[in-house]
């Protein structure tokens, strides 16, 4: 009996372990052999690797991967522990914090109020939130930091001034980050002193912020607002709609999506919910969430909760021109305006190659990014973890979740996911996606 190449014993089994992968019954989408959408079982086998590499490394102690294309998913893989203690397997259905990828389902929850006519992008922050009228803006004053007023030992504050600002903040300016509301080291700083106690809601703490100074004009530049600017989005929602936030978010499109495991705080004690780890010379250790994960605060930063499979429904009905399963949500149009960058990367603060949409980045031009994401290609990140994109152009969605902060993994997941693409989709796949 002739001996099998150990080259083709190895491909056969990179096609049997990625066939596996996609075993129906992920109750996320048709799944299908890779071929069937275009894309190559052996060089999806790189997301395993990828993904593997880093577990060794220490960089996470588990991950979950999901990819799909034309509606159907090509690769949804679990690899690595949820939990070191009890050296518990990361399961498919695991539940992650996904921190700042809450943020583009704050944008389309802003998105549909628009459509109502409830919010425009240009309507200034204080239509719905008074107490944000009138708001300064930090001006650096030269010569030596003033001595902290906190304990002995702590940073020096920086010396500033204010000036009024130059016009009020807006909606589109929240959004898009360009409001300059807490945006870097001075608004930070002046931000900690009002900063979140106990159990208080989003209207406690949110009119707080009016005393605390602009980074910089708004309009002027590119500044990430990691927690702030959303917040108050989601408190500008409930204000507009008039109910509670979690509520909203659960009626209008947690539901209707199909989400069942995306929500602020689980309804009840759940085994699934994976560990929480930051990277230390000694190894991971385990961390502690954040406070505002509090109870009755709904963080439109970063608070949300959810799965693979549940955010994967919500990017693709951002695919599907906000549609899925016969519900819209959301017009072609508006998900086309989520998807424009109304902020270019010649604004200071962008990188070059990406430009800003209404919640999520935007490739403007992949050569100039170094990326093998089509133009056009929209999504964002999560700090512990977790990272999204939706590329139009190849009609590909890429989710990857884990429970340590990793940047580095993110242009290698999308690079792992991109280069498996071999053949352009069939007219016949071009539908939009029937999820379970």
């Amino acid at each position: 009996m002739p001996t099998i190449p150990r080259m083709l014993l190895r491909l056969s089994l990179v096609l049997i372990l990625a066939a596996l992968a996609v075993t129906p019954g992920t109750g996320a989408a048709p799944a299908v052999r890779p071929e069937d959408a275009g894309m190559s079982s052996a060089r999806l086998q790189r997301v395993h690797e990828l993904v593997e590499r880093h577990v060794d490394a220490g960089s996470f102690s588990g991950a979950v991967t999901l990819v799909a294309r034309g509606g159907r998913v090509v690769h949804f893989e679990a690899q690595g522990l949820m939990d070191l203690a009890s050296k518990t397997p990361m399961a498919r259905d695991a539940i992650f914090r996904i921190m700042s990828m809450t943020k583009p389902i704050v944008g389309a929850a802003v998105l549909m109020l628009v459509e109502e006519g409830k919010i425009r992008l240009t309507d200034p922050v204080s239509k719905f939130i008074p107490e944000l009228k009138g708001l300064q803006v930090a001006v650096s004053q030269p010569g030596p930091a003033a001595p902290s007023p906190q304990a002995a030992g702590a940073a020096a504050e920086p010396r500033v001034s204010t000036v009024p600002a130059a016009r009020e903040i807006t909606i589109r300016d929240l959004l898009t980050h360009t409001s300059g509301l807490v945006s870097g080291p001075i608004s930070a700083q002046e931000n900690a002193k009002v900063a979140l106690k106990g159990k208080e809601t989003l209207a406690e703490y949110v009119p707080r912020l009016a005393s605390v100074p602009l980074e910089f004009q708004p309009g002027t530049r590119w500044a990430y607002s990691a927690q702030a600017g959303f917040d108050v989005l989601v408190r500008v929602v409930e204000v507009a709609s008039g109910q509670r936030a979690d509520r909203f978010f659960r009626e209008r499109l947690f539901e209707p999506l199909g989400m069942k495991d995306t929500f602020f705080y689980a309804p009840e004690p759940t085994t699934r919910l994976a560990a929480l780890y930051r990277r230390t010379p000694a190894g991971l250790e385990p961390q502690a969430n954040p406070a505002f994960m509090n109870g009755a605060y709904f963080s439109g930063g970063g608070g949300l909760m959810s799965t693979a499979e549940d955010y994967f429904r919500f990017a693709q009905m951002l695919l599907d021109g906000g549609e899925l399963n016969g519900r819209r949500l959301l017009a072609p149009r508006t998900v086309e305006l989520m998807r424009s960058p109304f902020v270019k990367d010649t604004l200071p603060g962008r990188p070059p190659g990406e430009g800003f949409g209404l919640s999520v980045r935007v490739i403007t031009d992949p050569a100039s990014r170094n990326t093998f994401l089509s133009e056009g290609t929209f999504g964002w990140s999560g700090a512990f973890g977790t990272h999204f994109w939706v590329d139009p152009r190849e009609r590909v969605v890429g989710i990857l979740m884990a429970q340590t902060a990793n940047q580095e993994i993110r242009p290698a997941f999308e690079d792992a996911v991109m280069q498996a693409i071999i053949e352009p989709l069939a007219p016949a796949t071009l539908g939009r996606a029937q999820t379970n």
